[in-house]
């Protein structure tokens, strides 16, 4: 069953996220996984939720998203983003 991270990222330094956002596609690439968004427009339609930079991730399933995040291509990076956004970050599975 496929897997999904969705992360809405508040970006505080754009040079440094740019400079993390570079390096995520090949930490995905051996996972088989693909970003569906990645930033880009959005509308609320109902409620009052307001997004930041949204994105998601498909993976095969979710073992094999943790093994992307828990990775030492990924966590090598993933400090860059830490330093550079503040995000909220999930995991879920699809259909």
């Amino acid at each position: 069953m496929p897997a999904y991270l969705m992360a809405d990222v508040q970006v505080h330094d754009l040079e440094s996220y740019a400079a993390y956002g570079a390096q995520v596609p090949a930490t995905l690439e051996q996972f088989g996984a693909k970003f569906l968004v990645r930033g880009g427009a959005s509308e609320v339609i109902e409620g009052e939720y307001q997004p930041s930079r949204l994105v998601v991730i498909e993976f095969p399933d979710m073992e094999t998203l943790k093994a992307w995040y828990n990775s030492e291509a990924y966590q090598g990076i993933v400090g860059v983003r830490w330093e550079a956004a503040t995000a909220s970050v999930i995991c879920v599975e699809g259909v």
